[in-house]
């Protein structure tokens, strides 16, 4: 836990080291209490647009729209409110920064998927916060993909024949979080029989956050971190726990009002400097 301190202060010291004097205290209000948020430096594009619209009022009485337990909650989307219809038509250019990870807490813009958005540009208003999963070391350095796509030729193994019904049964029936653990089973027999490597590599730094703190480690260098939650995760996972319907939007509606307050930098430093959420 100590590692995982140093590493976020790390990241906090970063972000303070420049040349404003004033930064930002966001809070989002919601009926189960409010979420603080800063602002990484780091990000300019995504911070500057997020102050806009949070000053600008825009993102009041907008919902989080989708919440997946275990893995985030999503909201913000500006279009959604009546009258409102395209009010937001822009994207921004994606910001990944190394050290900025999707660990408990962290917040990141949404966006559309790869197929239709292959330079990973962020929605000009929807955003997630991270409630996240804490990860074993072998989930976070296993290669799956890699696994799955050798699935074909492990099925031609004496013992293995019916190996890609029976993962596909699991997945059918358990959910991925127990296929995941199956086809890291898999990881020796396919490194013994092919001669290649299953797993991926992660610095020591991920491994101790994902394995401790959490989060959502598949999401890295593909959607822009650029904030994280200083006070209220619980008012998160309260949120996280409601009861959803068709594509993951809660049955009640969860409207969302935000203020942005300005504050030093050597305030914010002082009560947010040390703290991971």
């Amino acid at each position: 836990m100590k590692k995982i301190i140093l590493f976020i202060v790390t990241l906090v010291v970063l972000n303070s080291c420049n040349s404003q004097e004033k930064d930002y205290l966001v809070t989002l209000k919601t009926k189960f209490g409010d979420i603080k948020l800063v602002l990484y430096d780091q990000t300019p594009l995504h911070k500057e647009n997020f102050i806009k619209l949070a000053k600008n009022g825009q993102f009041d009485s907008t919902t989080f729209h989708r919440v997946i337990p275990n893995f985030m909650i999503q909201g913000g989307d500006v279009n959604a409110k009546p009258g409102h219809e395209n009010e937001i038509d822009y994207l921004i250019p994606p910001e990944f920064v190394d050290t900025l990870i999707h660990h408990r807490g962290a917040l990141a813009a949404a966006r559309q998927g790869d197929q239709i958005n292959p330079e990973k540009k962020s929605n000009g208003s929807q955003f997630y916060i991270v409630q996240g999963n804490v990860f074993s070391e072998e989930e976070l350095t296993a290669n799956l993909q890699k696994v799955h796509s050798y699935l074909n030729r492990l099925a031609e193994v004496p013992g293995y024949e019916n190996i890609v019904q029976k993962l596909d049964s699991i997945y059918q029936t358990q959910g991925n979080e127990v296929l995941n653990k199956e086809m890291i089973k898999l990881i020796p027999v396919m490194e013994n029989r092919f001669g290649t490597s299953f797993t991926n590599p992660i610095s020591e730094e991920r491994l101790e956050v994902y394995t401790t703190l959490g989060g959502a480690p598949h999401l890295d260098e593909g959607y822009t971190v650029f904030g994280r939650v200083v006070e209220g995760m619980d008012v998160v996972d309260k949120i996280a726990s409601v009861k959803t319907a068709t594509m993951s939007r809660p049955v009640e509606n969860v409207y969302m009002t935000v203020e942005v307050e300005e504050i030093s930098k050597e305030e914010w430093n002082e009560k947010y400097g040390g703290k991971t959420y």
